[in-house]
């Protein structure tokens, strides 16, 4: 039996496109400049880390994905230490730390394994491809264009700096999404599972090894068999067909 056309969206960041990593880069070099600037002090790794994810998140939970909180973040942190440790802030130091904040979004793009085989197995059966990301529009389309994603999903996609319930909700009523055959793909069980089980749309959540602590939140509901968990996109079109499947068969018997 043929799976009928399925509409579905996909998350950009860890979902499609290494992001995760390069940020884990940037923060390792962090880690070790305020060791150094407070080498007597002794400060350890995971008191630093703890920090810049306390201010990083608060700033993403009040303003949305903008490209200057994560920089902020890390000078930020710098600040907290200094006035802990009683050490004048040097401005030269901040200047560094934003521009080394910054440079994560310079990274050139890397695929995850599978994406383009993903992609181009779903459009080839039919299936509406739409792209749905949090973030700036300037950055985020810079990866779309490096990736030449547009081939997959045209002008169907969506980028936005809040990446929550009502954005969700707000594009699925404005697009007359047929619910029961719509999925959310990605890897955020904040920004991605949540916001689709709300909407009574199926979600796969593809879980990361090292996933950012923001995304990482407790389901509010009972996860029902709308939410499907796989470690790899590749993983991707076999449960959507299987689903898909399965619900056109229910329907015929009715």
């Amino acid at each position: 039996m043929k799976a009928p056309e399925q509409h579905i969206l996909f998350d950009l960041d860890d979902t499609l496109i290494h992001c995760n990593k390069y940020f884990g880069i940037v923060l390792g070099e962090f880690f070790e400049w305020v060791q150094q600037w407070f080498e007597p002090h002794q400060i350890k790794t995971e008191e630093i880390r703890s920090k810049q994810i306390e201010i990083d998140v608060a700033a993403v939970s009040q303003a949305g994905f903008s490209s200057g909180i994560f920089p902020k973040s890390l000078i930020e942190t710098y600040r907290f230490f200094s006035r802990k440790f009683n050490r004048p802030v040097q401005p030269d130091e901040e200047k560094q730390l934003m521009e080394l904040g910054l440079s994560v979004y310079e990274q050139e793009v890397e695929p995850y394994p599978g994406m383009v085989e993903t992609l181009e197995s779903l459009k080839s059966k039919g299936h509406h491809l739409y792209l749905y990301t949090g973030g700036e529009t300037a950055i985020q389309q810079r990866k779309i264009d490096q990736m030449k994603l547009s081939q997959y999903f045209d002008d169907r996609i969506y980028i936005t700096q809040h990446k929550n319930e009502a954005t969700l909700e707000n594009i699925l009523k404005q697009g007359g999404f047929y619910r029961p055959s719509t999925w959310m793909i990605g890897n955020s069980l904040r920004t991605d599972v949540m916001p689709a089980l709300s909407a009574g749309i199926h979600s796969i959540y593809i879980k990361q090894q090292n996933e950012w602590i923001y995304n990482m939140v407790e389901l509010q509901k009972k996860p029902d068999s709308s939410l499907y968990t796989v470690t790899s996109i590749e993983e991707v079109p076999e449960v959507i067909h299987s689903k898909s499947i399965v619900t056109s068969a229910n329907a015929l018997r009715q």
